[in-house]
């Protein structure tokens, strides 16, 4: 069976360098293997973003390509990025948006708070299956509840997965992987 291949955008978070042992590098790697157009760029100043710099960024490579499907992967601050992007979002075929930190907690952290800051979370139009661990120190309350319910995004809860790191054991994420390639895939965990 022969797939025709796509491109994809993966998104890194707050003080992310895009670490070997990352479920994003891992996946960025067997996406290419598999002959898929992967765009994983070091957003700019990881440690202190500046939203409008991370803004330029997603301009810059979210071009749609000529053909072929259009996929998005955000995690963590990065899906701030997505919903603060509004209009001047790629226009993808398939987004998931993983582990996005709270507002309040954003709020909370002076190098990050201006991604929190109208932050419009009664946006209608906004497609993407959220995928989100239990037990994430940065949105205690649920994900779900922040974003999932609010956007009436389609979600995926990850049973003890916390914020969906290597520290939590996400590096090679099969799950991920298989949706990549099956957008019918449901993301329960780490397989």
């Amino acid at each position: 069976m022969t797939t025709t291949p796509k491109t994809f955008l993966i998104l890194h978070g707050f003080e992310n360098h895009r670490p070997a042992g990352h479920w994003q590098h891992w996946l960025a790697g067997e996406l290419r293997a598999r002959g898929h157009e992967v765009r994983y760029p070091q957003l700019p100043e990881p440690d202190a973003p500046v939203l409008d710099d991370w803004l330029a960024a997603l301009d810059e490579h979210g071009k749609r390509p000529a053909e072929g499907e259009f996929v998005v992967l955000a995690h963590s601050l990065s899906v701030l990025l997505w919903l603060r992007a509004g209009g001047r979002r790629p226009r993808a075929d398939r987004v998931l948006l993983v582990a996005p930190p709270s507002p309040g907690v954003t709020a909370g952290i002076p190098e990050i708070a201006a991604f929190a800051e109208g932050l419009d979370l009664a946006e209608e139009g906004v497609t993407a299956r959220l995928v989100y661990g239990d037990g994430d120190t940065y949105c205690p309350e649920g994900a779900d509840l922040h974003y999932g319910t609010p956007l009436g995004l389609d979600l995926d809860l990850v049973a003890g997965g916390g914020h969906l790191t290597p520290d939590s054991g996400f590096g090679p994420w099969p799950a991920v992987l298989r949706w990549c390639e099956n957008p019918e895939t449901r993301i329960t965990g780490a397989e």
